[in-house]
């Protein structure tokens, strides 16, 4: 592990290398702005999963997540570009990079949740500046993050790496290929939404780890290890639970008119177990 995850005394080398005392300022500004949004995400994951999708509880939950997590990817894309550009330590640098694409990999996720549903009824591939664009950086910046931790030896970079890549591929499947079923969206926002919820509880473990004794290692990479199974798990039921209902049957046209029936009818929030 980076010898940068001495999160005291980093923190201090980073406001240290900031230089003047009004950039040491904006460092902590954005410091605390993004430790106060990463909590009220925190916080807030969880309703959107019980409450009935498309209710009310569920869309209101859902945007305060949302807004959120797009303060902690832009606090922590400005974060982590400072310390790329102005913290003199070489392995700080590194690291530095490594949470750039750490926020860009959440920012992706949590914004094609969000885009999908404007789209949702579309019936041919989508070609845009901003969700082919978002994708195809984090594809770039994960290549360059795995050629580095490879070259290091860096685990934590490598899987990151793979996991930036993984992300930044599937959504330029999803934007590039016409959708596949009716449904197609429902996927596509849960995934991102739900590798949003990854994000905000690998955020929680990384800082409180070490007051909780947990290996950093652990605390980096346990909440993708557990998360990526079970949101493929969590596809796989509702795919059968859908096609068990002839749900994707129903043409686009007519999915936006029925969906809080349909869900309804269910009987289920994001994640099964609303009423």
């Amino acid at each position: 592990m980076p010898e940068v995850m001495d999160r005291g005394n980093d923190f201090r080398q980073m406001c240290a290398a900031a230089g003047a005392g009004h950039n040491r300022r904006m460092i902590k500004s954005l410091l605390a702005l993004h430790i106060a949004a990463g909590s009220i995400a925190l916080a807030s994951m969880l309703v959107p999963m019980i409450a009935v999708k498309g209710g009310r509880t569920h869309r209101r939950a859902g945007w305060v997540f949302v807004a959120s997590m797009s303060i902690v990817s832009v606090t922590a894309l400005l974060m982590s570009g400072a310390r790329v550009l102005f913290d003199t330590r070489p392995e700080a640098r590194t690291f530095g990079y490594f949470l750039l694409v750490v926020a860009l990999l959440t920012g992706a996720a949590v914004s094609a949740g969000v885009r999908v549903l404007r789209f949702k009824n579309r019936t041919s591939a989508r070609v845009h500046w901003w969700d082919t664009g978002l994708p195809l950086l984090l594809a770039a910046a994960s290549l360059a993050l795995g050629v580095d931790g490879i070259t290091r030896g860096q685990t934590l970079y490598i899987a990151f790496a793979v996991l930036g890549l993984l992300n930044a591929t599937g959504n330029l499947r999803y934007w590039l290929r016409p959708p596949a079923s009716p449904m197609h969206w429902w996927f596509e926002h849960m995934n991102g939404m739900l590798t949003g919820c990854v994000a905000a509880t690998t955020a929680f473990l990384v800082i409180g780890g070490s007051r909780l004794g947990i290996w950093p290692l652990a605390a980096w990479l346990t909440p993708a290890l557990i998360g990526a199974p079970a949101i493929a798990m969590w596809n796989g039921y509702y795919r059968r639970r859908f096609a068990s209902r002839d749900a994707t049957s129903i043409p686009n046209s007519q999915v936006t008119n029925c969906q809080n029936s349909q869900f309804r009818k269910l009987g289920v929030g994001s994640l099964g177990i609303g009423s």
